[in-house]
């Protein structure tokens, strides 16, 4: 308890857009570079460990494909949506710091940690009303998550579920109204510890829902969506540590997006 992180990241995306009925998207093809700051700190809350999330990160993208059947491009660069996070432990893993937290973690080797959190999207992203792709989203994104861990010997295994619920953008492309339906997420990570601080994981998930509405009109456009990660992490010091992650993810509906992340990112403890 008490300790704070802060790090930060840079990530590569590319997505294939398959086809997105709300933005009238065709075959489109988005090349994505993120500059990405998060802070982190860890807290006792009524004797349970908690932490809270700030991430912000500054993006250039550019857009190339079919839009309404015409070829088309676009390019945006600006900020990010913010994205703050909240989490509690409710099972497991006690508050504690300094030696006591050094101490218990030497001694546990079997353990099961149940925990809940709330992340908020906020709408502080670069967002122009008269352009149909942008950065930001204009509104707010509430996502409600629990998660179970369990760790043995050297092994942790994870097990996560979240829904997201949507507030409407009201000042959509051309005037328009837009809103979506709640969208339902679970992963699995299983990860290998060899020294402290250093790991290797890998990871499944599967998402589903998130129909838009365009006016009030059904845009029948359900996503399903499977992908996979893998994430390597190397001290550099007992404060300093590096990630390299590798996230895909696969369209399996007829409108979706397929995509393919990179990230390096560097984390200071204190």
């Amino acid at each position: 308890m008490g300790a704070s992180f802060a790090g930060g990241t840079y990530t590569y995306t590319e997505v294939d857009i398959l086809s997105d009925p709300t933005l009238s998207l065709e075959n489109v093809k988005l090349e994505m570079h993120t500059w990405g700051g998060a802070y982190i700190h860890a807290f006792e809350l009524f004797d349970k460990s908690a932490r809270i999330d700030i991430q912000q990160g500054y993006q250039k993208g550019k857009w190339t494909g079919l839009l309404d059947g015409k070829p088309a491009s676009a390019t945006r660069s600006g900020w990010s949506d913010t994205f703050v996070r909240f989490a509690v432990n409710l099972y497991g893993a006690p508050p504690l710091s300094g030696e006591e937290f050094a101490a218990y973690r030497s001694k546990i080797e079997d353990e099961t940690i149940v925990g809940v959190g709330l992340v908020v999207r906020l709408p502080t992203g670069h967002y122009l009303e008269d352009k149909l792709v942008n950065l930001g989203q204009n509104r707010f994104a509430f996502r409600p998550q629990v998660g179970v861990v369990h760790t043995f010997g050297k092994w942790t295994a994870e097990v996560n579920g979240e829904a997201a619920f949507y507030t409407e953008n009201d000042a959509f492309f051309d005037g328009n109204t837009l809103e979506q339906k709640p969208m339902y997420r679970t992963t699995v990570h299983l990860l290998r510890s060899f020294i402290p601080g250093q790991w290797v994981g890998v990871g499944i998930g599967y998402e589903f829902g998130g129909e838009y509405t365009l006016n009030g009109v059904d845009k029948d456009d359900k996503k399903k969506n499977i992908g996979w990660a893998l994430a390597y992490r190397h001290p550099i010091t007992r404060q300093i540590g590096i990630k390299v992650r590798y996230i895909g993810i696969r369209a399996k509906a007829l409108t979706g997006s397929d995509s393919e992340e990179l990230a390096v990112s560097v984390a200071f403890a204190w």
